[in-house]
């Protein structure tokens, strides 16, 4: 892993830019400590930085920005390219002449391009990454992003016209604190920040920067009237999921043997490394699956690493340590007290540099941070199976949900939600005791509330992603209407008629889309960065991704005796490698007690950051509406706690961006 940072700017002297490079090049030293480098066109104006994490080719032959074998091309490239080695194999094969300077996949993707173009490239490459590739001889600079969206790039300008200064980087603080840097807060980015725990891509937190896309490339070009930008796809997710979706395989056993096979062979080139590699293994279907198969290849012990904690409802540790003995792994456990989860809370916003609410983002960056201490540089992880084969409640709960809401008549709906929004919570609590279910009386009075403005299936699974029917009433300031785009573009837009009918299909891809990419690959990113580990998760390799969309939908979500269960075909698999105790288990997140907490020990930490004062000067938000809210949860009575803690995490940030 590493950071790539540059600057095309003919506004400012090249020696003032060269060396404003280099100073803000410092704020994403995290991302690769082990080797820093420069490089300058200064006749086009064109600066290139690059921190390198060594993994393939701990040699100074790996390090960059890395010029290519003919001169015209030069790259500063942030990930892995998997299966460097058969992309070498065949390069050599079409020119026996070719001589590496060393063994990195940087050195192969570069003489890739120049072999093929950067486009066939790019479809030959398996792996995650986003670089920067400069052309020489068209004077051209494109920006590219990985299929599924696991590397980070931002990008955008200051200034305006003619006069703009383009800018990108891996990590958004290094753009922000570039000195001529002074753009506004982006509303939409706020917006859905406080809707959703994340921003979507292509927004950022900031006016004129973006987000790339997944499997998208940028060309910037520059001419006397500015820059020129031009984005392309590459790699088209959504018609590689219809397409596989329109061939599903059948047969269990045949479905089984796919699905093991690709996993395999994504582990296998995802294993390859010059430093120390290991798993995160939680206990859960996913973290199991990839850490039983690559054991299963390994002739030596792997490392497994593990946290837990001290409160008992939290403390998954127990299931980890049984896997990890059952398959004869290194396991290393370490049980975390509410003080090493506290104690990093109020640096959250300088791990993730943009504001991120994701409160799961405290136990990934402990789990990663504890990796790295004990030696690893390389973690395997489970990220990705979920949307792929079914593994989330949603899917099987909320399908089953709506199927029998839809058939309740639409003004029937309408009144029922009524009354059930408008009964005591008390009467509530006291039926719903009766039959043991007094944990759902929030749930209860949220699917009432439901019930009155939902008509649709997308609907509803819009308003299960969201913490709001509307968040408008928590913002202060009159943000125009023309100037609001908050709902993510993918859940603007129709999935084709291929899914009218398939409401969970539906919503998997929604996830692999949106929510994956923008929430839970992006705190895995900067989680681990921030502690200078690479994470690699064998389900997002492109080919597991595709043949997941060929089976039938009964192999994701088994539904025999009316007890539904996600994750059907990874289960089967796994059920070769661990006992079938170990696998049917109820799922849970990688939770935390947060609730608890706010109303603990972070209480007078989150008081500062929600006072009055505080809110009202910058005029963002709502402050008497946030009060409500944090009076609310600190009364017991309601957990306002998913509510509150994407305004808590912009209010850290915002506060820590003032102090820059």
């Amino acid at each position: 892993m590493c950071g790539i940072l540059g600057i095309w700017s003919n506004q400012f002297n090249p020696d003032e830019i060269k060396s404003e490079l280099k100073r803000i090049s410092m704020y994403q030293t995290h991302r690769g400590p082990d080797n820093n480098g420069f490089w300058e066109d200064r006749d086009n104006f064109l600066f290139l930085s690059h921190q390198r994490l060594s993994i393939i080719d701990l040699s100074q032959y790996g390090n960059q920005p890395m010029i290519s074998k003919s001169g015209r091309y030069i790259i500063s490239f942030n990930g892995e390219i998997y299966n460097f080695q058969e992309l070498k194999f065949i390069l050599e094969r079409k020119n026996n002449s070719l001589k590496w300077k060393g063994n990195s996949d940087t050195e192969v993707l570069l003489a890739l391009i120049e072999e093929f173009g950067l486009n066939q490239a790019l479809k030959k490459c398996v792996g995650m990454f986003a670089f920067a590739l400069w052309d020489r001889e068209k004077k051209i600079l494109k920006l590219v992003r990985d299929r599924i969206g696991e590397k980070p790039v931002y990008y955008g300008y200051l200034g305006s016209d003619s006069k703009k200064t383009f800018i990108f980087g891996s990590d958004i603080a290094s753009i922000r604190n570039f000195k001529y840097f002074n753009n506004s807060i982006n509303p939409s980015a706020l917006f859905q920040l406080i809707n959703f725990q994340a921003i979507s891509a292509p927004n950022s937190i900031f006016k004129n920067i973006y987000q790339l896309m997944p499997g998208n490339y940028l060309t910037v070009n520059y001419s006397k009237e500015g820059f020129i930008f031009n984005t392309e796809k590459w790699y088209f997710l959504d018609e590689q999921i219809k397409n596989a979706y329109k061939s599903p395989i059948k047969n269990e056993i045949e479905a089984e043997f796919e699905v093991e096979k690709a996993l395999k062979e994504a582990i296998k080139i995802q294993s390859i490394s010059d430093v120390p590699l290991g798993t995160f293994l939680s206990g859960g279907i996913d973290s199991s699956l990839i850490t039983a198969l690559l054991q299963n290849q390994s002739k030596n012990k792997i490392k497994t690493f593990t946290i837990g904690f001290e409160e008992e409802d939290y403390n998954e540790s127990n299931f980890s340590k049984e896997v990890a003995k059952y398959l004869g792994t290194d396991h290393n456990e370490k049980i975390l007290t509410a003080k090493d989860a506290l104690d990093v809370i109020p640096y959250l916003s300088s791990i993730y540099s943009e504001p991120f609410a994701d409160a799961s983002q405290i136990p990934t960056h402990l789990v990663c941070k504890e990796a790295k201490f004990n030696g690893l540089t390389v973690a395997l992880s489970g990220d990705g199976g979920d949307e792929s084969f079914g593994g989330y409640n949603r899917y099987f709960i909320g399908g089953g949900i709506w199927n029998k809401l839809n058939k309740i008549p639409w003004p029937l709906r309408t009144l029922i939600g009524e009354l059930g929004s408008n009964m005591p919570k008390v009467m509530i609590e006291n039926i719903l005791k009766k039959f043991s279910l007094s944990q759902y009386s929030d749930k209860f009075f949220k699917l009432s509330e439901r019930l009155k403005y939902i008509q649709t299936d997308d609907q509803f699974y819009f308003s299960m992603i969201s913490l709001w029917r509307d968040p408008s009433f928590v913002f202060s300031r009159d943000f125009s209407k023309k100037e609001i785009d908050y709902i993510p573009s993918i859940l603007k837009s129709n999935i084709e008629k291929e899914f009218d009918n398939d409401f969970i299909a539906r919503m998997m891809i929604y996830d692999t889309l949106n929510y994956l990419p923008n929430d839970i690959l992006t705190k895995v990113d900067r989680a681990a960065m921030y502690t200078s580990l690479e994470t690699r998760a064998p389900f997002l390799d492109h080919r597991v991704i595709e043949t997941a969309w060929r089976l039938n939908s009964k192999f994701k979500i088994n539904s025999s005796n009316s007890n539904y269960s996600g994750k059907w075909i990874l289960k089967k698999i796994l059920s070769k490698y661990l006992p079938i105790s170990f696998i049917e288990r109820p799922k849970s997140g990688f939770g935390i007690p947060l609730a608890k907490w706010m109303r603990g020990p972070l209480k007078g930490w989150i008081n500062d950051l929600l006072s009055k004062d505080m809110i009202s000067k910058d005029e963002y938000l709502n402050s008497n509406e946030v009060a409500k809210l944090w009076q609310q949860h600190l009364s017991g009575k309601f957990d306002n706690s998913s509510k509150l803690w994407p305004i808590i995490m912009w209010q850290s940030w915002l506060s820590d961006l003032k102090n820059y």
